[in-house]
């Protein structure tokens, strides 16, 4: 990790907040259906393989429309209507609002350190969900793809974010979760990036990696 790191930039989903499962798979719920987290970390590690190198050669199907399908077909269930209400569920930024135990603590540390900033790809209310989750105070700059009018990993979105902290992007760090969007969308942005790789996606792949905000610090340190 380079030592002119002045800036640290987050992505939310997966990596400063996470699903409301009870919300976003009532569907599920209403059918007495309820996914283990083992099934679910196995899904998300399938779709973020096909994802990622479905991106490399332009495919446009979205990652939660592949999460989704992979789920209910794992579930031996028709998806027909039910995957659309579980996508309109995931799409509604307040419904990525479980937070993990001392993430507001570390970001106030790591804020005495670095300027921190989010960029995230929502619906323009990304800083409403992250107010409501008290870490909205934690970041210099908050920057929303819903908003901005371009979605990660479009260069667009990350020059926008640096210019917005005035940092460039070698003395900036990227986090996310995803490493077509968020590691490759920073990098090619002249980033500096680490994945936070909860589900262990990426272990295979020597990569920077982090499975929580008590790790980043570690590393940071």
């Amino acid at each position: 990790m380079s030592t002119t790191i002045k800036a640290i930039f987050f992505d939310v989903g997966n990596t400063l907040l996470f699903r409301n499962q009870q919300a976003i798979l009532a569907p599920l719920h209403q059918q007495n259906i309820y996914p283990s987290s083992e099934q679910l970390f196995a899904i998300e590690r399938r779709t973020k393989e096909e994802f990622d190198a479905a991106m490399e050669t332009g495919s446009d199907r979205g990652f939660w429309e592949r999460y989704y399908l992979h789920l209910l077909m794992e579930l031996a269930i028709s998806p027909d209507g039910i995957r659309e209400k579980l996508l309109r569920a995931t799409h509604l930024s307040a419904n990525w609002c479980e937070i993990r135990p001392r993430t507001r603590e570390i970001l106030l540390r790591l804020g005495r350190r670095y300027h921190l900033g989010v960029i995230s790809n929502a619906d323009g209310k990304i800083a409403e969900v992250l107010t409501r989750c008290g870490i909205a105070d934690c970041f210099v700059t908050i920057t929303d793809s819903g908003i901005v009018g371009y979605e990660k990993p479009h260069p667009i979105i990350f020059d926008a974010a640096l210019r917005e902290m005035k940092v460039e992007p070698n003395e900036s760090l990227y986090v996310g979760d995803v490493y077509s969007v968020d590691y490759l969308g920073a990098t090619r942005a002249g980033m500096q990036a680490i994945l936070f790789d909860v589900s262990g996606s990426y272990r295979e792949l020597g990569l920077p990696r982090v499975q929580s905000m008590e790790e980043l610090e570690a590393v940071l340190e």
